[in-house]
């Protein structure tokens, strides 16, 4: 029976010779990815299912593939086909190896709320980029790249546990007394299944996620609004009742719903909690394996102890290489030594962060650089909330970075500089081979843009924000951003040095945004060269229900060899910026050319 299925599949870590599939289903059962061809005759690939507080989920681990391959899949729970669904309106799902050489192309992007799809939520939280996309695609559209991605990577707030839908709040209102704490915010682990299946079990998305690839990190609505912002951030959330309850099973979710599936299958075969579940099955042969109270102590764990587990990855993208960086549960909040990732975290970034690739791509759910006078009003508060100007000042600072959520990198400034530092040794060949470029990859502000390290040598380093996949910013809050973009950086250098800041490693500028409507980014890399594109949904008339993909910027970011000098990073701008961003943008390359200042 179709109905078997609850969620799923979903394709998740893909390399040159193994994917694997993940699903949720209606009980305890063994579930079986055929496949439709297989080079070596193995067709059936099994893994019964583990439970945790009543859920029952798989992940079956599919090997021995061939590199650059596409084939054809189905589910099967017990023995019978749940996937495809009959009469299905979407193309087949399929398994597509990683190739070691030709173009490289992601799609990236973070914050989506999950709403109905009809006018009156499109005018309240605008059209789903993501699932635009996914209907574009299923149509047979290639999107503004001529080519379709070989994965997507989300960065964070898939679910929103804090700032819950009409749907989960009924859902909550059902099972408690939503006028007791945490009230309508997500209390427990079933509370999160229910959030993952109204953010997946959308047709469009559903088959998207079937066939194309994804990898995952978190945010801090994933678990709540400003997640590990402060030391005092924490001592307010554990005085709370529900706190405790929250946080293990919201990182108890994570790990089953988005973390496993980022592993590849050697670090998935070290992980302690698939260790654990490995040896209980070879204890209970033929039996699902309740999981639930070891996923709990695991999670309990993880937020008392961070270095004990590390939820950052990496993953190889052709002749490239993609490090995601955890920038939430792995800080490090003691006043006078914060860092945004703690010393073991640190020496594993410290680990990764090397040459020898044709691009290094260093993902993070927070953006690594902010106009730079935001940046520094950033630095500036975190002065003065550790004391800067004496104890009645610090408990201002204080207010002011939960009231104005002022914790991103700038907020953490010598573990900034730290980065900034390997990086830079990355980008000038110290360690090993230059990369073409070093690219951040980030989301969370809710508006996307292009910002470039000012350099005269050594490899680009450029950052690329796509946010909000769904949920764009208030237009009020659209004028603060706009103003901390220009008029922010006077008064952020001035009330930084006021605090005896000094200035960041880096200096940089804007090249393109920012954008406010709902996004999509989409990257491309081939032999060396780089070219983006932000898409968006538009609805026509009154199809609602077929939104129509539309170019919100199509960048080519040219690339020069290493050493060869650098002209400014924006080569070329295609047709379609939209409103008053193409006419910004186009006078960007004009002043370029005439050779003025750009930064902002």
């Amino acid at each position: 029976m179709t109905e078997s299925l609850v969620l799923g599949p979903l394709l998740r870590h893909v390399d040159d010779r193994s994917a694997a599939i993940w699903v949720e289903t209606d009980r305890a059962a063994v579930v079986t990815v055929r496949l439709a061809d297989h080079p070596r005759g193995h067709r059936d690939w099994r893994r019964s299912t583990f439970a945790v507080h009543g859920h029952h989920y798989a992940l079956v681990e599919v090997g021995d593939l061939s590199p650059g391959t596409r084939t054809a899949y189905q589910v099967l729970v017990d023995d019978e086909v749940c996937w495809p669904l009959p009469d299905s309106p979407f193309p087949t799902s399929t398994v597509t190896t990683a190739s070691p050489d030709g173009p490289v192309r992601l799609a990236f992007g973070s914050c989506r709320t999950s709403v109905p799809h009809d006018a009156l939520h499109h005018l309240s939280h605008g059209v789903d980029a993501l699932r635009t996309f996914a209907l574009d695609v299923a149509g047979g559209g290639s999107g503004p790249l001529g080519g379709l991605p070989d994965l997507l990577l989300l960065l964070g707030d898939q679910v929103y546990a804090d700032s819950t839908s009409a749907a989960m709040r009924d859902f909550i209102a059902a099972r408690r007394d939503p006028k007791e704490g945490p009230g309508t915010e997500l209390a427990d682990f079933e509370e999160y299944a229910h959030l993952y299946a109204l953010a997946w079990d959308e047709p469009a998305l559903r088959w998207l996620l079937s066939w194309l690839p994804s990898l995952m990190i978190f945010d801090d609505h994933d678990v709540r609004d400003d997640w590990n912002t402060s030391a005092r951030w924490r001592e307010q959330m554990e005085a709370t009742t529900w706190w405790h309850g929250r946080i293990v099973a919201a990182l108890g979710s994570y790990w089953v719903y988005q973390h496993l599936g980022n592993l590849s299958p050697g670090a998935r075969a070290a992980d302690p909690l698939w260790q654990e579940l490995n040896r209980r099955e070879e204890l209970h042969p033929g039996q699902e394996v309740d999981l639930t109270e070891a996923v709990d102590a695991f999670a309990a764990d993880a937020d008392a102890h961070p270095s004990s587990y590390r939820w950052s990855y990496t993953h190889p993208l052709g002749r490239s290489h993609l490090v995601v960086l955890d920038t939430r549960a792995a800080r490090e909040l003691t006043p006078g030594s914060r860092s945004m990732l703690d010393q073991t975290e640190m020496a594993w970034a410290d680990e990764q962060l090397r040459g020898g690739h044709e691009h290094l791509i260093v993902a993070t759910s927070v953006p690594f650089l902010l106009p730079r006078g935001l940046h520094h009003l950033e630095s500036w508060n975190e002065a003065l909330a550790d004391g800067r100007w004496g104890r009645r000042f610090g408990r201002v600072g204080e207010h002011l970075r939960q009231g104005l959520d002022l914790e991103h990198w700038g907020a953490f400034s010598g573990s900034f500089d730290r980065v900034a530092r390997m990086v830079d040794e990355v980008a000038d060949g110290e360690r090993g081979p230059a990369p073409s470029s070093v690219m951040f990859l980030s989301g969370d502000v809710h508006h996307s843009y292009i910002t470039e390290v000012e350099r005269t040598s050594g490899s680009r380093i450029l950052q690329l924000v796509c946010s909000p996949i769904r949920n764009p910013l208030p237009r009020a809050l659209r004028a603060f951003v706009s103003w901390s973009s220009h008029a922010a950086r006077p008064l952020g250098r001035v009330l930084a040095r006021s605090a005896t800041v000094p200035d960041p490693r880096w200096r940089w500028h804007g090249v393109a945004g920012p954008w406010f409507t709902n996004n999509l980014a989409l990257v491309e890399i081939d032999d060396g060269h780089l070219r983006a594109a932000w898409v968006s949904g538009k609805v026509l008339g009154s199809e609602d229900d077929h939104p129509r993909l539309a170019t919100v910027a199509d960048l080519e970011l040219a690339v020069p060899p290493v050493g060869a000098g650098h002209e400014p990073a924006l080569a070329h701008v295609h047709p379609g910026v939209v409103g008053g961003a193409r006419g910004r943008m186009l006078r960007l390359i004009e002043r370029r050319r005439a050779g003025r200042d750009h930064t902002r």
